[in-house]
C-alpha cells in the first residue's frame, strides 16, 4: 500500500503544474495537485480499529479461561521461560502441555487473575 501512495505522490508532483496569474501580469507558483492530500487521507482511515488513541494497542481482559483458551488454546504465557506446572505432595514439578501458550507479556498481564498456579502461563491447557 506505501508503494500506492508513494506513485500518487509522484505522479501529482510531474503532473504540469497549473499556474496561476496574479494581477499585474505576473505567474504565481504551481499549485499541486489534489491527489496527495486524498492519498494521505485513506492512510488515515485505513489503520486498524484495534490501536488506542496512544498508538500501542491494549490487550484485552477476558472474564474466565474457558472464554480465554476459545482465543488462545493453550493459554498466555507472561515470557518464553515460563513452563507449566503443577503441585505434587506440596512440590511444583513440570506439567506436560497439551498445546503451546501465546506468548505476550501484555495480554498476561491484563488476565494475571486466571494464572491460578502462578507459573507464569494463565489458563493453560
Amino acid at each position: 500500500m506505501n508503494r500506492r501512495l508513494v506513485s500518487l505522490a509522484l505522479a501529482a508532483a510531474l503532473l504540469p503544474a497549473a499556474l496561476v496569474a496574479v494581477p499585474g501580469g505576473a505567474v504565481a507558483a504551481p499549485v499541486l495537485a489534489a491527489p496527495v492530500v486524498a492519498a494521505t487521507s485513506t492512510v488515515a482511515a485505513a489503520a486498524p480499529s484495534s490501536v488506542a488513541v496512544g498508538g500501542a494497542a491494549k490487550a484485552k481482559k477476558y472474564k474466565n479461561c474457558t472464554a480465554l483458551n476459545k482465543a488462545y488454546r493453550g493459554g498466555v504465557a507472561r515470557d518464553s521461560k515460563a513452563v507449566n506446572t503443577k503441585t505434587v505432595r506440596g512440590k511444583k514439578v513440570k506439567a506436560a502441555s497439551t498445546y503451546r501458550p501465546k506468548i505476550s507479556k501484555a495480554l498476561y498481564t491484563a488476565n494475571k487473575g486466571l494464572d491460578r498456579d502462578k507459573d507464569g502461563i494463565a489458563c493453560e491447557k
